[in-house]
């Protein structure tokens, strides 16, 4: 499940189609380790503020193709860990419940 102010964005049919002409472009492989392809990352994150913004939702300059562990380590802080985030099998970062 993505962030509130995300959920209609992820879920919509441009994304999909964006997400996978991204990849197909990128021949379904990481760029930063070259492993096989399955997410695609916005360098800049979505916010609320800039959610309704094509130029940084579906901008290919704002995106990237990477493996699960790339994406993961792009959403770590201090290369260590992520407690709040994690990423689901559609590429989505999810905040994580409080315990």
């Amino acid at each position: 499940m993505s962030r509130d102010f995300a959920r209609q964005f992820y879920s919509s049919t441009v994304w999909k189609n964006c997400r996978e002409n991204y990849k197909k472009k990128k021949c379904y492989l990481c760029e930063r380790c070259g492993d096989i392809g399955t997410e695609v990352h916005h360098i800049i994150h979505l916010t609320p503020d800039n959610i309704n913004n094509p130029e940084v939702t579906l901008n290919e300059k704002n995106l990237m193709c990477l493996c699960h562990q790339c994406h993961m380590k792009e959403h770590k802080t201090n290369n260590e860990q992520n407690d709040r985030y994690y990423i689901d099998a559609d590429g989505h970062v999810i905040a994580k419940e409080k315990e």
